[in-house]
């Protein structure tokens, strides 16, 4: 008994030393080289770590140089226009509510621009939003920072090495 207990005690000790590895890297999931902007209204919002994701309809035909592949639906807050569906990955909640974003300025309805990257897997309508614009001008950070992330000028962190490990 007592060495089973001793097992168990430096299994959970050993388990609780490993690192939880379940986080992906920019590049692991978002395309670099397919920068695309997304015009629409926001549908639905994931106030949820490790990242929110706000999904956006999209009139049909309005993303310069993506085809997509799932089929459009009629647009909730459009009228008479068939729409995609683009989930765009943000920072995690408290890293928004930091620059300024919370849910109530991501209300459904709310017309938004919103630059980023597309998935590596082309045939779904994701991306990764780095900066959103809303219709007033007021332009806010989203995306999430990290290893493989472009170095574009949108993160105010970069340079001073948070998340890249110092990298240019």
């Amino acid at each position: 008994m007592r060495t089973r207990l001793l097992a168990l005690g430096a299994g959970l000790v050993m388990t609780a030393a490993v690192p939880v590895v379940a986080h992906h890297a920019f590049g692991g999931e978002f395309d670099p080289n397919r920068p695309l902007l997304l015009k629409g209204k926001i549908v639905k919002l994931e106030w949820v770590n490790p990242h929110t994701w706000i999904h956006v309809e999209v009139p049909k035909g309005t993303v310069k140089g993506i085809e997509t592949q799932e089929a459009p639906k009629p647009c909730q807050f459009t009228a008479n226009s068939q729409c995609d569906e683009w989930m765009v990955e943000g920072g995690t909640p408290n890293t928004l509510l930091r620059r300024g974003i919370t849910k109530e300025s991501l209300k459904a309805g709310t017309e938004l621009v919103i630059d980023g990257y597309q998935a590596r897997d082309h045939s779904v309508n994701r991306a990764n939003g780095r900066n959103i614009t809303y219709p007033d001008g007021k332009k806010l950070f989203l995306g999430s920072s990290g290893t493989g992330a472009p170095i574009d000028g949108a993160d105010p962190t970069e340079g001073r090495g948070r998340g890249r490990g110092g990298q240019r």
